[in-house]
């Protein structure tokens, strides 16, 4: 029996994951058998991890990267999960609450109903930005963590991460950043998002997204260790006597890959990527622009631009793998992998659909 090919990416325009570096697989390949959630027994791979925290960190600007917290974990998602419950295990309230902007990922939701918290919220400006004053009516001595997003999953914006950790700290609670996405593109924008830039506790990175780095390789970093040790549990059958992941067993193909991609392309190799995909969203925004299309302008190298249903039908009927906002916008996701001539190519579709 032949066996199916993975994925190819030359249509792929909705995805915020991307093809690993070559350096990443080779890595990745070396490390299939290791299971880093036992790291007295797989050494080799619990030193690895440590790099790639210290890696992280240092893309994320914490004050003393090789000091700082974390773990890979197998994507946002998970991070965000145990950001939320990071933060209800070291809150005193017994009935806790999270404040979260209606542009949060959908993991927090998920959060909510598996921890049993509150999650309230909040309304975003015109902007798709987070509203501070919308944030400071919400908290109370209930909440535990206050969410802020940088680089939103539908539009690509970066909250007022400063202002939402103050009212965060001034309720008595946490500040968590969902940079999932945004995290390896933020470094090289003026944007205010990192540990660096705010007062915040825990962050949300992923490298199999902009970083290259093979899935699943997602990333939860902490400013202090309290947060993890929130998280620990016993684990008495294993050589490591406690552990603060979520799903014990990892991959260590996922933290090998991960690691390699970083030393690979940071600064520079991210720096030149991120220069690519933003040229690419400014090329195809002001070309939807010109044929007439209302396009939500782009901070990030994500275009968002209302189309009628039947040209985008026409699009996903063409082999282009599109998707929508929650608001019906057409949602493209320049990655790595999308150059210009794919993006040409889109637009010309897009004209014979017209046509």
């Amino acid at each position: 029996m032949q066996q199916p090919e993975p994925q190819s990416f030359d249509r792929v325009l909705s995805s915020m994951c991307t093809e690993p570096h070559p350096a990443a697989r080779e890595a990745a390949e070396r490390f299939l058998a290791t299971n880093p959630g036992d790291p007295a027994t797989y050494e080799a791979v619990a030193s690895l991890e440590e790099r790639a925290i210290e890696l992280l960190a240092t893309l994320a600007d914490h004050p003393s990267p090789t000091d700082a917290a974390g773990y890979v974990t197998s994507g946002g998602t998970e991070a965000n999960v145990q950001a939320v419950r990071s933060a209800r295990n070291r809150h005193d309230a017994n009935d806790v609450n999270v404040v979260v902007p209606e542009s949060g990922h959908f993991s927090f939701h998920k959060a909510a109903e598996m921890l049993g918290v509150e999650l309230r919220t909040v309304p975003v400006d015109d902007d798709h930005r987070t509203r501070a004053d919308a944030v400071a009516a919400a908290v109370d001595t209930s909440t535990a963590l206050v969410v802020g997003v940088a680089g939103s999953t539908e539009y690509g914006r970066v909250d007022p991460i400063p202002a939402l950790a103050e009212i965060a700290h001034d309720a008595g609670a946490l500040m968590h950043v969902d940079a999932a996405w945004g995290g390896f593109v933020l470094p090289f924008t003026d944007g205010e998002w990192s540990f660096g830039d705010a007062a915040v506790d825990t962050l949300t990175i992923d490298p199999h997204k902009f970083g290259q780095a093979p899935v699943p390789a997602g990333g939860l970093l902490a400013r202090d260790a309290a947060a993890l040790d929130a998280l620990a549990v016993d684990t008495p059958y294993l050589e490591t006597r406690s552990q603060a992941t979520l799903t014990g067993t990892r991959s260590g193909a996922g933290v090998a890959g991960a690691v390699a991609a970083m030393e690979v392309l940071w600064p520079d190799g991210y720096r030149d990527a991120v220069e690519r995909a933003g040229d690419n969203a400014e090329w195809l925004a002001a070309a939807l622009a010109d044929r007439g299309y209302d396009v939500v302008e782009p901070s990030l190298p994500l275009v968002a631009a209302r189309l009628p249903e039947s040209e985008f039908d026409a699009l996903r009927e063409a082999g282009w793998k599109v998707s929508r906002t929650a608001n019906g916008e057409l949602r493209v996701v320049c990655m790595p992998h999308v150059t210009r001539s794919s993006l040409q190519a889109f637009v010309a579709d897009l004209d014979r659909i017209r046509d």
